[in-house]
């Protein structure tokens, strides 16, 4: 059966990329098929051999050991808070972590270790896939670096680059999470699912591309210039915009939990006292036929779909926040599947981040991303099926 669910979610994917492709009659099957094994390969290795399930297990816990170095910061400022028998203050101990984090890859980033890493990562895969010198170190540093802070390792690429290959990158970074994020993702949902999907989603994003959006790049194009957004600043300087930024993607993720959750609430408690159903119920039988297309046990569908549904209105961490909830509930299918889906940015908030970003950079540009910006969430989501689909195969 695995492999039936398996191939229906593949068709689904295909199919509806299919729908909406620029150029039907160049879509890069070969592209798609290398890619794609070597997803297959990757979550055979991680999720189903001893060597990968320990290597995540020492993942996980070397997350978990940096969320407890986080934690020292986080009680000199808000009073131990956060360690008190019994505390579920969520700001403190999910979302604070990500400043800590956020100084490490700022670190590692101006020590130029990240740039070694995703410069010959991301030759590497470009050797295998063929997708592009710039379109293969993106889909690599986005998964690291995050937003927006990618886009200013290719300023200067960005108003040169023609409507296809921008939205491949747009594409890559609503697929990819950053790395400041993980930790914090890993209170949340098991660390295995969270490392396997980051690796995962860099392909699936580039092998969704490959149908909506195909192309081949010129050889005159494949010059990269990467610029180093901290070149000239002191290592200070650079920790302390780092250690900034990564508070204010806290407070940001932070406001947007209270309006996403409260606007949730707000929905299902109207409809609840209207016609007896909540409003999550609803769109869980809305999106219960791709679940189940993807693999979800029949008695999960409609609880996954319902958190598809919110990850795609609202953000991850929101959809994440109800998986805990629900977790007891979900057969271990079921709670795989989901839990590999949740770990993007696919979400219309991210839309309008990308666009902004992009348009800071070149404001032509950043039109062109808006034009296509359904089309680019659509592609992301697809990506996050993608990966659902595959991690499912293996439960």
């Amino acid at each position: 059966m695995n492999f039936v669910f398996l191939l229906t979610g593949l068709l689904f994917i295909f199919g509806i990329s299919w729908l909406v492709s620029n150029d039907r009659q160049h879509i890069k099957y070969k592209r798609m098929g290398v890619m794609f094994v070597m997803q297959m390969v990757i979550s055979f290795l991680c999720l189903h051999t001893s060597g990968g399930i320990k290597t995540l297990q020492q993942i996980s816990k070397f997350f978990s050991w940096l969320l407890l170095q986080a934690d020292g910061g986080v009680q000199f400022v808000f009073g131990g808070l956060s360690t008190k028998p019994g505390a579920t203050v969520f700001f403190l101990n999910v979302l604070m972590p990500i400043v800590f984090i956020s100084a490490l890859v700022g670190i590692l980033n101006y020590l130029k270790i990240l740039p070694f890493i995703i410069k010959w990562t991301g030759w590497l895969l470009n050797k295998i896939s063929h997708m592009g010198e710039l379109e293969s170190y993106f889909a690599v540093s986005t998964a690291i670096l995050g937003q927006p802070e990618v886009y200013l390792t290719i300023k200067d690429q960005i108003p040169k680059l023609n409507e296809q290959r921008l939205y491949t990158i747009c594409a890559s970074a609503m697929s990819a999470v950053s790395a400041a994020m993980l930790a914090s993702y890993m209170k949340m949902v098991d660390g295995k699912f969270v490392v396997v999907a980051v690796f995962l989603n860099i392909l699936s994003a580039l092998i969704i591309s490959c149908v909506i959006n195909p192309y081949d790049v010129a050889p005159n194009d494949e010059l990269v210039q990467i610029d180093d957004a901290n070149k000239g600043q002191a290592f200070f300087e650079v920790l302390g915009n780092y250690i900034t930024d990564g508070f204010s993607l806290a407070v940001t993720v932070a406001a947007m939990l209270i309006g996403f959750v409260a606007l949730v609430t707000f929905l299902n408690n109207s409809f609840t006292s209207l016609i007896h159903i909540s409003f999550t119920t609803i769109i869980g039988y809305v999106f219960a036929p791709i679940a189940w297309l993807m693999g979800v046990p029949n008695q999960d569908i409609v609880k996954v779909g319902s958190l598809m549904a919110t990850k795609l209105l609202t953000n991850e961490f929101a959809a994440m926040g109800m998986l805990q909830t629900m977790k007891a509930e979900l057969t271990t299918k079921g709670y795989a599947i989901i839990s590999a889906y949740l770990v993007s940015f696919a979400n219309f908030g991210t839309v309008g981040i990308i666009t902004g970003s992009i348009k800071a950079i070149s404001k032509p540009q950043g039109g062109f991303v808006a034009q296509f910006s359904m089309k680019l969430l659509l592609g992301a989501t697809l990506a996050s099926v993608l990966t659902g689909t595959i991690v499912g195969f293996y439960f």
